[in-house]
């Protein structure tokens, strides 16, 4: 969580910076790293199938109910130790030139039309057999959630509007930058790369 805080902070977007969480550890961690836990997240926010943007909307309703005149709100997740502060500002930029809802990370995909799963004897099968015979530098591009982070308008947020939607824009970042963290490997991946970025 010290990476995205630290990020955060180097931005110089922020007027705030919070993190929101209902343990006391992470908490500590975070005020020592120069974030503010002005509150403890609510029971019912805190388990592991609340979506972020009941969380972040809990957040603003917070922060507005307390005076802060909010505008906007970007969500950084604690598993994201690739971010940069540049990207957190050309992000707000586009958001704000844009007048957008969103603007998210996203990583780009190996050729997801010619992706493999195993089926259920564990054999290889095409998802889209289709495809077979397209050359991988033939296929359009796609993208997917990098998972590092949201930046959104407080209106966005308060009315539970889906982060991609039509009036969204990715910020599409580069892939030695993208490794979400949520399984050991992921740490380990991430590990090694670190290694490498420094």
């Amino acid at each position: 969580i010290a990476w995205s805080i630290l990020a955060a902070i180097e931005s110089n977007c922020f007027d705030r910076v919070i993190v929101s969480t209902d343990d006391k550890e992470i908490a500590d961690i975070a005020v020592s790293c120069g974030a503010e836990v002005p509150f403890f997240r609510p029971e019912n926010l805190a388990d592991d199938f609340t979506g972020t943007i009941p969380v972040v909307a809990h957040a603003v309703d917070w922060l507005i109910s307390n005076g802060c005149d909010v505008e906007n709100v970007c969500c950084i997740y604690a598993t994201a130790p690739f971010l940069v502060k540049d990207y957190l500002e050309q992000a707000l930029k586009l958001l704000v030139d844009y007048e957008v809802d969103y603007c998210f990370s996203v990583g780009k995909f190996s050729p997801v039309q010619r992706a493999l799963m195993l089926d259920m004897q564990g054999k290889c099968v095409m998802v889209h057999p289709e495809n077979f015979n397209l050359r991988s530098q033939d296929v359009p591009d796609a993208y997917h959630d990098a998972g590092q982070f949201y930046w959104g308008t407080k209106d966005a947020w308060l009315s539970g509007k889906e982060v991609f939607n039509s009036n969204s824009l990715p910020f599409i970042l580069p892939p030695e930058r993208v490794q979400d963290i949520d399984t050991l490997d992921e740490w380990l991946y991430a590990e090694l790369m670190m290694k490498c970025l420094l």
